[in-house]
């Protein structure tokens, strides 16, 4: 590693632990603060903050590397990625944070669902609360083994060094700071994100003399590349743009609107986030694109495709730049592990140690637990990426779906639809979660091939925990007085905004 890029990570490291103590500093003492932030963000925090959390490594690595393999039919997955996350903004977000306001101040997606259905038998926070630790557990393995394998490709360590310098960092600032540093740091990383994105495809072109010697060096190597259609069927356009739907049902994403300040600040977000999404997504997807042609034209000793990024700010720029691009790959991974982190920590939290174990615990406890959590997780997380070949990570790749699955419907419905019961909330993540588990393990096959990779587990899982909702919920008794009258009030407080 060169003098130039440790000075540009060292002071990327820096600044993120400062924004940590800072945070700790102004964050009231209490769970809620820790945990919501006191429901105090801006709107372009908490779009910043949401985009960075959801994007991860795929934004810098995974995208462009699909576009550098697939051509321009690889775009599928982020028009769903676009349309799904509009869609987050337009009809959750408004409905989620008057609601978790007006249920008795709910401040996890667990505790939001037993408060919704008056649920005293806890039996839907609990089964929530373990498909999340479970989940994001494995998820913050996957960051930390990211973060453990660009250290040893692109500085030189090792990657047991990497994976301890990528979490501790995020547990020191995730530690002290807790929402507010996560969202904060969130929105310092979403610009690096934001500025390399645009920068390394500006400098990659301008090594070619116009668009036209790009498009004929890309159809040189395979034609097919600039097809938006080529090789895709229609299940894999659906199975592609139905990536979209799992936005609904992500708790790292969907707890920022539950923090944001009003409800009169989400049209504001909505434009930030939706203008940071299109830019980033539209600059990974040039990066792999001018990968190919580059490559190809200048015959480069050129490895895997999800490194094409790294390729480039190694490449192009001075040591100094380029330590400031590989920060935004760290950046990528970091905010999404410290989001995942916190969700963990919330629900181990409120949703069982307050719950089951000591009710009537002081604030001062449960912050003191919520930091505790957050080093265990961060800790499971660790060990289990020490196994370089573990399939863990195989398992995290359909997180998204699982996520999707059980939790979208439910939250959609919960808020739209009154006479959704608790029996019904049970049965639609219960049925999610279980068919995209089924599709992708049970061992059925068409002409020889595994059902997942006909459409995508999203897709069933979806539409049945959506079916399982409605039909269990007109077969048990309507919600009461009490219910529907909370829920109404929280329609008539996203009409008054």
């Amino acid at each position: 590693m060169q003098i130039g890029e440790l000075i540009s990570l060292g002071l990327y490291f820096v600044v993120m632990i400062g924004i940590g103590l800072y945070a700790y500093r102004k964050t009231d003492k209490d769970v809620a603060g820790y945990m919501l932030g006191g429901r105090q963000l801006g709107p372009g925090v908490t779009a910043l903050s949401a985009g960075a959390s959801d994007m991860s490594g795929w934004i810098l690595m995974g995208l462009p590397g699909a576009m550098y393999v697939s051509g321009i039919s690889s775009s599928w997955i982020a028009i769903g990625l676009v349309l799904g996350a509009w869609l987050n903004y337009l009809v959750v977000a408004p409905r989620l944070r008057a609601y978790t306001e007006l249920a008795q101040d709910a401040i996890t997606i667990p505790d939001y669902f037993e408060k919704r259905f008056q649920d005293n038998s806890h039996t839907l926070r609990v089964i929530s609360a373990i498909v999340i630790i479970i989940f994001f557990t494995l998820y913050t393995s996957s960051g930390v083994v990211a973060g453990g394998k660009l250290f040893e490709s692109s500085f030189g360590l090792s990657y047991y060094a990497g994976l301890y310098i990528t979490a501790g960092v995020v547990v020191a600032y995730t530690l002290f700071g807790g929402f507010l540093a996560v969202s904060m740091t969130d929105f310092v990383q979403g610009c690096i994100m934001f500025v390399a994105l645009i920068l390394v495809p500006i400098v990659a072109y301008s090594e070619f003399d116009s668009l036209q010697e790009l498009n004929s060096t890309v159809a040189s190597v395979d034609p097919s590349l600039l097809g938006l259609f080529s090789g895709v069927s229609a299940l894999g356009i659906i199975s592609s743009m139905a990536w979209g739907l799992g936005y609904f049902g992500q708790p790292h994403i969907i707890v920022r609107f539950m923090a944001i300040r009003s409800l009169k600040d989400i049209p504001a977000a909505r434009r930030i986030g939706m203008s940071w999404m299109l830019v980033t997504i539209i600059g990974a997807l040039i990066i792999g694109y001018i990968g190919v042609g580059f490559v190809a034209k200048t015959q480069s000793d050129f490895g895997d495709p999800e490194t094409i990024f790294i390729f480039f700010a190694k490449l192009l720029f001075h040591p100094l730049i380029s330590g400031f691009l590989l920060a935004a790959i760290l950046a990528a991974i970091m905010s999404t592990i410290s989001s995942q982190l916190l969700v963990s920590s919330s629900s181990l939290t409120e949703d069982f140690y307050k719950v089951f174990l000591r009710k009537e615990a002081s604030q001062s406890e449960l912050l003191f637990v919520g930091r505790c959590s957050v080093v265990i997780v961060a800790g499971v997380a660790i060990a289990l990426a020490y196994d370089r070949s573990s399939t863990i990570l195989s398992l995290v790749s359909n997180a998204w779906a699982g996520f999707g699955a059980a939790f979208g419907p439910l939250i959609i419905l919960s808020l739209f639809w009154r006479r959704m019961t608790r029996a019904g909330a049970i049965a639609g993540m219960v049925t999610g979660a279980v068919t995209v588990l089924l599709w992708l393990y049970a061992p059925i096959t068409i002409n020889g091939a595994s059902l997942g990779s006909y459409l995508y587990e999203i897709v069933p899982g979806f539409i049945l925990a959506t079916i399982a909702v409605v039909l269990v919920s007109f077969a048990t008794q309507a919600p009461g007085r009490e219910l529907t009258d909370t829920f109404d009030a929280a329609k008539q407080a996203v009409k008054a905004a």
